[in-house]
């Protein structure tokens, strides 16, 4: 695997942590969650980036996605405050049953 630079280090960090206040939010809001990951690809960095917050079973997902907006836009303000900018929310946020390894 390619070495990361400093500058996409930076940004990991930067995605990481907001990535890690919506799980901790996920956890205490929506039942069922299991966990939440992101894939980026550095290059076409923000457009690239999609989380996904993995839900334990089909009744879990069916009872989340009607908030699903709502993720997308405290996905898109936490990125927000760190400097981030999405331009179309709604592309970088998802509920799945896959897991990372699927």
């Amino acid at each position: 695997m390619k070495k990361l630079s400093a500058v996409q280090l930076k940004q990991q960090a930067t995605v990481m942590a907001a990535v890690n206040a919506l799980e901790q939010q996920a956890f205490t809001q929506l039942p069922g969650t299991v966990q939440c990951w992101f894939s980026l690809a550095y290059e076409a960095f923000p457009g690239s980036l999609l989380v996904r917050v993995q839900l334990s079973d089909d009744a879990a997902l069916a009872l989340a996605q009607p908030q699903l907006l709502a993720w997308q836009k405290r996905l898109s303000g936490l990125l927000l405050k760190k400097g981030i900018v999405l331009k179309d929310m709604r592309k970088h946020l998802v509920f799945t049953l896959n897991s990372p390894d699927d």
